[in-house]
C-alpha cells in the first residue's frame, strides 16, 4: 500500500497534507504520534472513509478504483471509537456483531453461509470470545467488548487491516495473546497497520509511521538506528528508550 502528495480532509478543514508513504506487503506497520497528529484520520482515508485527493494504491491499483463491497473484502477496519455502546443496538449479541463482519461475501437478503458461520466462530474462538456468542453488547465490559469487535475485524477475512488502538480496554494477559495472532496473520501474508499510543509496543512493528501535526515527521524500518532517535525528537526529548531483554520500552526522560 502506498500513498503519493496524499491530503486529507474533514470537511473544509485539511487534516494531513502531502503524505508519501510505502506500507509494506505482508508486514506490520505501527504509526505513532502525538495527540491530534492525523493518525485516526489517515487510516479512515485508507479505508475509504474519509476525503482525500493525492494517491493510494494497493498493489499499484488506486484505491478509488475498487468498488465499495470489493474495498471491504479487501480491507477490514476498527475505528477508535468502536468500543462505545452507541455504535451498536444494544441488543445486538456477539455472534451477531461477529458476523457483521462477513456482509460483503453475502448477497441482498441472503441468509449467512455455513462458510460464514465458521469464520465468525473461529474469530470468536482466536480472540478468546467465543464464550461470550451470546451475550449482548450492553452486558460485556470494555475489553470484553474490544475482543469482540477484533473478532469481527478477523472474520472478515481481508489482506489489509487497519486497527485504530485495537489495544484499547485490553488488560495485559489480551495484549499478549493480540501480539500472538498478529503473527499468525503475519504468517499468513496479512499486511496489519495499527495506531497505537502504546509506544512499547509500536516498536515491535516492522515498519514505523511518526506523524506530527498532520506532516509526515518520519517513517523506516524498526532497526533503522534513526527510528529511535527520530522518535525521542517527535515527543521534544520527553522521552527515552532503554533496551530490555530483546524489546525497547519508553521511559520518561
Amino acid at each position: 500500500m502506498k500513498t503519493r502528495q496524499l491530503n486529507v480532509f474533514r470537511g473544509s478543514r485539511t487534516i494531513l497534507s502531502d503524505l508519501n508513504l510505502d506500507i509494506p506487503q505482508g508486514k506490520w506497520t505501527s504509526i505513532i504520534g502525538p495527540n491530534g497528529a492525523g493518525k485516526s484520520s489517515l487510516l479512515q482515508a485508507m479505508a475509504g472513509l474519509l476525503m482525500w485527493d493525492g494517491s493510494i494504491t494497493i498493489n499499484e491499483l488506486n484505491l478509488s478504483s475498487f468498488g465499495r463491497k470489493n474495498l471491504a473484502k479487501k480491507i477490514a477496519w476498527l475505528d477508535q471509537g468502536s468500543s462505545t455502546p452507541d455504535e451498536f443496538d444494544d441488543s445486538l449479541c456477539a455472534y451477531d456483531t461477529v458476523m457483521l463482519g462477513r456482509l460483503p461475501y453475502q448477497g441482498w437478503l441472503h441468509l449467512p453461509s455455513e462458510a460464514d458461520h465458521l469464520s465468525v466462530e473461529k474469530a470468536l474462538q482466536h480472540t478468546d470470545a467465543w464464550h461470550l456468542r451470546q451475550r449482548s453488547l450492553r452486558e460485556l465490559s470494555g475489553g470484553e467488548r474490544q475482543r469482540v469487535l477484533l473478532a469481527r475485524l478477523l472474520a472478515v477475512d481481508s489482506d489489509i487491516l487497519l486497527m485504530d488502538e485495537p489495544l484499547a480496554n485490553l488488560d495485559p494477559p489480551h495484549q499478549a495473546d493480540f501480539l500472538k495472532w498478529q503473527g499468525n496473520l503475519l504468517t499468513q501474508g496479512k499486511t496489519l497497520v495499527t495506531v497505537l499510543h502504546e509506544i512499547d509496543f509500536a516498536l515491535r512493528a516492522d515498519h514505523i509511521i511518526m506523524l506530527n501535526q498532520g506532516k509526515l515527521h518520519f517513517q523506516g524500518s524498526n532497526q533503522d538506528p534513526g527510528t529511535h532517535q527520530a522518535l525521542v525528537a517527535l515527543f521534544d526529548g520527553r522521552i527515552r528508550l532503554e533496551k530490555l531483554g530483546d524489546d525497547w520500552v519508553v521511559l520518561p526522560s
